[in-house]
Parts: structure tokens; sequence; C-alpha cells
């Protein structure tokens, strides 16, 4: 008996140890994966390359050795073909200042972009440096590209064919890009509860984001030309951010600390101003680009979905009848309706509403006569807007109070005012 209970100790404690050896050997096996794709994922290629050489990988077998290096040949293809288009890009571009340049003196052409060496530390307060080859480009172009959204690339774009139906939660909305009906901002809970719902309970929610995104809208190319001349002349109107930067304090000649300590401040305040400035600029000029590539348009769609709460909106940020008074104002439906014998009532109403400035809280009748009063300045605003006497501007909504002289104008001008067809959309 002692011995037969011997040997059974022994072969458990056998077992055990290749139980062990097994699963430690799948451990390391883990861990080197999950090394391999972490360098795979920074382009440590060099390094990959050295542990796919090492006896360590052997365990991996053939197919996975294959897989990284097949991975390993496209990565080097990419950093191949990038360094390339940089070396040409350094090569072949260049910038030609016109600024302090005269008939006689020789033209300052220089680089637009050049590859420089610097020296930087890891972290605040370590003496441990590391050199870092960087790509810099001009002053001239950095100062271009602040003042200009043309090289920002906008996937979710308005569409110009109506939306996919919505089916399931991802399925509907664009055509190919990732559309989902609801956003999760990456929440693992809320993804699995919405693909968990019955498609039957979500049916009345299909259909409303249907009916959203398939309204089909149009730019209002006489409010968006008026917007484009305020914009080139510098903005600063009409809720239109300045285009151009304060000035930033000089460093004063006196060494009283307190005359210094105000400089400081004043300088934090005007670098706090200028970058604010700078996003202002940059939301405006992402605006106006969808507008201009959408300006000669027929019209176009906004493919909708919902937030965590269930309201519906617009999946394309910048441009939508959602965002600020100057894309409502710039936006108007691309089929209209005639007014009809009360249209120009309520449009009346509209217009005073949109005025605002205490207007909006008067009676029907109050807001009639208001802009019944006004119609010179509604006329002139609507037909010499710029040069005119520029009474939208006074209102709170300028834009949106543009285009409700421009289409009460028209109404009014008309020999059938009921009959006309009005395209302005009437926010709440």
């Amino acid at each position: 008996v002692r011995v037969h209970s011997f040997l059974e100790k022994t072969k458990n404690y056998q077992r055990k140890q290749i139980v062990d050896e097994v699963q430690g050997a799948s451990k390391e096996k883990e861990i080197l994966r999950k090394r391999v794709n972490s360098l795979i994922r920074r382009r440590r290629l060099t390094e990959v390359q050295k542990l796919v050489k090492n006896e360590e990988i052997k365990p991996w077998g053939r197919d996975a050795q294959a897989k990284i290096l097949k991975t390993l040949s496209w990565l080097n293809v990419i950093v191949q073909l990038g360094s390339r288009l940089l070396e040409l890009l350094t090569e072949t571009a260049y910038v030609q200042p016109p600024i302090d340049q005269s008939g006689d003196s020789p033209l300052d052409v220089r680089p637009a972009f050049r590859h420089k060496f610097k020296t930087i530390s890891r972290g605040p307060g370590q003496k441990i440096k590391k050199r870092y080859g960087v790509i810099e480009c001009d002053p001239l172009i950095r100062s271009g590209l602040d003042k200009s959204a043309k090289h920002m690339m906008i996937p979710y774009v308005p569409m110009l064919v109506p939306p996919k139906k919505w089916k399931g939660y991802d399925k509907g909305g664009y055509l190919f890009l990732p559309s989902y009906v609801m956003r999760t901002h990456g929440s693992r809970k809320q993804q699995e509860a919405l693909k968990g719902v019955n498609v039957k309970n979500m049916r009345k929610v299909f259909e409303a984001l249907d009916t959203l995104g398939s309204t089909k809208w149009r730019v209002n190319n006489k409010v968006l030309a008026v917007v484009e001349s305020i914009w080139v002349s510098g903005g600063n109107i009409a809720g239109l951010v300045d285009r151009n930067d304060i000035p930033i304090p000089e460093k004063p000649y006196s060494e009283d600390s307190t005359e210094i300590q105000e400089w400081k401040w004043s300088v934090r305040k005007a670098n706090k101003v200028n970058r604010e400035r700078h996003s202002q600029r940059c939301d405006t000029e992402l605006k106006l680009s969808v507008a201009r590539k959408m300006e000669n348009e027929e019209g176009f769609y906004y493919p909708h979905n919902l937030d965590f709460r269930g309201r519906a909106y617009p999946m394309h940020p910048h441009l939508n009848h959602l965002s600020s008074d100057l894309c409502r104002g710039v936006l108007e439906f691309a089929e209209g309706r005639p007014l009809g014998r009360s249209g120009l009532h309520w449009l009346k109403i509209h217009l005073a509403n949109l005025y605002a400035g205490g207007v909006e809280k008067l009676s029907h009748d109050g807001r009639l006569a208001f802009v019944d009063n006004h119609l010179d300045e509604i006329f002139d605003s609507a037909e010499n807007p710029i040069n005119g006497n520029r009474w939208w501007l006074t209102a709170e909504d300028p834009f949106q109070c543009l285009a409700a002289c421009m289409n009460l104008s028209e109404a009014l001008k008309s020999t059938s005012p009921h009959s006309m067809i009005s395209y302005l959309p009437i926010h709440q």
C-alpha cells in the first residue's frame, strides 16, 4: 500500500510539473506575442526583427512567423515610401514671401520645409536628453495654415443622396463610412445594450431618424456671399470672430516689479484671447469650407443619430441646421412651399423673433407692427446688406435675420405674395 501511494504521488507530481511547464510556456508565448504587437504598433521594426530571428519565437509556429514577417515587410514599405515622400517634399517645396521685396532685390526663395535635429529632454527636470529629427515648416506656411481650413479632411460631410435607412445598431446612415444609431463614445455597456434591443422596439426611432435624414437642404447663396464678403474683410461683425490677433504688449524698460507683473498678466491675457480667436477662426473656416463645397449642389442630406439621452443630431458636426446663427442663416430647404394665406403673417412674426431685443416678447400684433414699421430697413438689408444701413446687424441672430429679410422682401415685392415659394426654415 505504501509503495502504491508513493508511486501515485510521484505520478501526480510529474503531471503537475508537466502542466506547469505547459502553462509557463503558454504565458511566455502570450507575453512575447503582446510585446511584438506593441512594438509593431510603435513602429519599432528593428526590435521586432531581432525577436523574430530569436529562437524564442519558434513556439509560435510557421503561420505566426509568416504573418509577422509579412507585417514587417509591409511596414518597411510604408516607412520607405513615407521617407521618400518627405524627401521629395523638402527638395521641391519652396516659398517666396512677397513682403519686403522690391523689384531690384533678388527673390527671397527659401525651402518651405526643413529637416532639423532637436535635443529634447524626456521629462521636466530630467538630465537625460534625446536627439530627434523633425520636419519644420516655414513661418509663412504655418501662418497660412492657421488662417485656412482647406488642408483639413472632413470625412462625415453632408450626403448628395439620401442616407441609408436605419435597420440596426450599425446599419444605416452613411453608405460607406461607419455609422451607429447612437453615440456611445466607446462605452461597451451602451453598445451591448443597444445591440440587445429588439429591432421591432426601435422601429419608431429608426423612422424618426430616417425622416430627419431624408430632409433635403441646400446653401443659401445670397447669405453665403454676404458671409464671405465680411470674412474676407476681416470679420469682427455679425458674430464672426476677428481674423487678426491682438498685439502682444512689449516688455517695459522699467525694472519696477509691479509694472513687470502687470506686463506679464497682460501678455497672458493677450495670448489667451489670441488662442480663443484662433480656435473660433478654425471653426468658422470649417463651416465655410463645407458651405463652399456644397454651394453649387442642388441639395444634400444630413444623416442623423442619437445621443445617450435620445436626442437626434446630424452626424456632420460643422455646417448643420442645429449649429450657430451662421450655419442656420446659410442653410435653407431645397424643396420650397408656397407661403399660403397665413404664411406671410407668420414670416413677419418669425422675423421679429429673430430680431429679438425684447421684440420677441411682444404680442403677435406688436411684432407685426414692429415689422411693418421697419419695412424700409428690411428692404435695404435685403438689397444692400454690406453697403447699406445694415439694420440686420442689430439683430441678435443677424444672419438668420438677413435671410428672413431677403425672403420677406421677395414676397412683398412679388405680384402674389401668398403664392411665392419660400425655402426658409423656421428654427425654434
